[in-house]
């Protein structure tokens, strides 16, 4: 067998498939069906081989996404087992095992968390940055993993952060301009800037130009001017920040900059233009503080930059799970 036999996605999937049933019960290994697919084609072998080395690899982190999306698996893998007895007997089997093909995007990107809101957005991105028009000229920049709903009705213009982060460069209208974001809302004076989702909270940059921000309806609203930052969530607002803004919105032109912030912190931000998921599997190694300029579109390059410095390994399986140790 060729270690460069082509594996596809649908192998990928097929070969996960055997591993979650044989994990299961054992005796499917011996079985005509597994043995016929397994020599039907040099790439299922392969596929078989890297299933194997993927769950011996992700096995703890798997049970920790089990646990964290288990609100948002439940559903769909309730849907497709029956009866009820079953489920139970095989839902940590199979939540690993759905948490695994989630983390290799080998169902086309899609995420059951992600589903809803993009039905109810007008816009979303992948892991890709991308621009928008809107109906009055007003452009939005999106960053990856971001998902916006637009209302332009009952004269105003709305748009809803559903997800991730937008960066607005407002058209003057007369119309009155309002972003909402995780229960609080923008109000545009003139302006560009940024309203960034964190959490149960958001963040919003301004560039130039003025907005007012209340952290929750009937709130009295904070005033930002240019390179001002403030934070809020669960109807409260920080203090003030002055920041450069350039450098915190650089993301626009593919960079993402730091100064003493921790690893933790960069990973999660470099996963949102990887394909996939990248796990950091020591705590303590993720407080570390990291520095530096890195650009959007590699971001295993990046990874394998702060490796070098901080001493930790990147392992890569199927091209779509990236553990770092």
């Amino acid at each position: 067998m060729s270690l460069d036999t082509p594996i596809t996605a649908e192998q990928s999937r097929d070969a996960l498939g055997w591993m979650s049933r044989i994990n299961e019960q054992p005796s499917e290994a011996e079985s005509a069906a597994f043995k016929r697919w397994l020599l039907a084609d040099p790439a299922h072998r392969q596929a078989y081989a890297e299933a194997q080395a993927l769950w011996q690899l992700s096995e703890a982190p798997a049970a920790r996404l089990a646990q964290e999306e288990h609100a948002q698996l439940a559903h769909y893998l309730y849907a497709i087992q029956h009866p009820r007895s079953r489920w139970r007997q095989r839902g940590g089997a199979l939540a690993a095992a759905a948490c695994l093909v989630l983390a290799l995007g080998s169902l086309a990107g899609w995420q059951p968390q992600y589903w809803l809101q993009d039905l109810r957005a007008d816009y979303h991105s992948a892991e890709h940055i991308t621009q928008v028009t809107l109906a009055d000229q007003s452009r939005l920049t999106l960053d990856a993993g971001s998902a916006v709903a637009v209302d332009f009705e009952h004269g105003e213009r709305r748009v809803r952060i559903l997800r991730g982060a937008a960066f607005f460069e407002v058209t003057h209208t007369g119309a009155p301009f309002l972003v909402e974001a995780a229960g609080g809302e923008v109000r545009v004076l003139g302006t560009q800037f940024e309203v960034r989702g964190q959490g149960e909270g958001a963040q919003v940059t301004v560039r130039s130009g003025r907005v007012a921000v209340s952290a929750a309806q009937g709130q009295v609203a904070r005033e930002l001017t240019a390179n001002q930052q403030l934070a809020y969530g669960a109807g409260v607002a920080g203090e003030v920040q002055t920041v450069d803004s350039d450098n915190r919105l650089a993301w626009r032109q593919g960079w993402l900059n730091y100064y003493q912030v921790p690893l933790a912190q960069v990973v999660e931000d470099l996963g949102r233009y990887y394909p996939g998921r990248i796990l950091l599997l020591d705590g303590e190694l993720g407080q570390r503080k990291v520095s530096g300029s890195f650009p959007v579109d590699e971001p295993l390059v990046a990874l394998d930059s702060l490796g070098k410095v901080l001493g930790f390994s990147r392992q890569t399986v199927l091209g779509r799970l990236t553990v770092l140790r």
